[in-house]
């Protein structure tokens, strides 16, 4: 009786530090990440797996920082980030302007500090221009959140935004496609959880799939699997693209 009460403590003991090792690395180090929509597109996809990488970046204050490798957000990285209008939320986007910078767009084309960028990642699903979202910023034109439009009032100079201290403008690579700072405004810097590093999976399935509990999803994996399965993704690296 007692080899079996040592047996069980033993059990129950290796079975919680796994779990605690497990929930530190998912909280500390490393957290999977599923994109839900095509804003991304074509660098993440819908439905991609993700390991993100929450040591990336350094916390705004504290003594870690000194310790640990950390840096700071820069523009062409591929970020993380609490969603600013519901922070139970988590988005993935491109950081576009770090503080000090001045953004505008132009017919499409990204201005960063005077210098219209060049943008190989970017993809524009429609022809024509739209007001605002293309020549930004501007009048808001489309679902512009009040925050959005605090940021329009209070940090346009001269027809460019100016990126303010402890805040990062991020947009989608899906330019034409995209809920991004253009529209709720910008990232503040504690919101930022850290970039992703791999795809660690990838399956063909729409945003609905993703978004909310789907009878029909579970159903569809296990007919489907290994046919929707994107294995051409399948551990492929997530880089971001150095703005100078």
């Amino acid at each position: 009786m007692r080899k079996i009460i040592e047996s069980t403590r033993d059990f129950i003991s290796d079975w919680a530090v796994n779990i605690l090792i497990l929930v530190f690395g998912t909280t500390v180090l490393a957290q999977p990440f599923i994109v839900p929509t095509p804003s991304m597109d074509s660098t993440v996809k819908v439905g991609d797996h993700l390991i993100v990488d929450k040591l990336s970046y350094a916390p705004s204050d504290g003594l870690s920082k000194h310790v640990l490798p950390y840096t700071e957000p820069k523009r062409g990285d591929i970020i993380v980030f609490r969603y600013p209008v519901d922070i139970s939320l988590n988005y993935v986007k491109r950081c576009m302007g770090v503080p000090g910078d001045r953004i505008r767009i132009v017919d499409k084309e990204v201005y960063l500090n005077g210098r219209k960028l060049v943008e190989p990642y970017v993809q524009h699903v429609s022809q024509g221009l739209e007001p605002y979202r293309d020549n930004f910023p501007g009048e808001p034109f489309g679902p512009v959140f009040d925050r959005g439009r605090e940021m329009l009032a209070a940090d346009v100079v001269d027809g460019e935004l100016v990126v303010p201290e402890g805040q990062y403008f991020a947009m989608g690579d899906n330019r034409d496609n995209s809920s991004d700072s253009r529209y709720w405004g910008l990232v503040p810097r504690e919101n930022i959880v850290g970039k992703p590093l791999v795809i660690f999976w990838s399956y063909d399935a729409p945003t609905e799939d993703w978004t909310g509990y789907n009878p029909d999803h579970f159903v569809d994996l296990a007919k489907n699997f290994f046919f929707k399965t994107r294995w051409e993704r399948t551990l492929k690296l997530v880089r971001g693209y150095p703005i100078p």
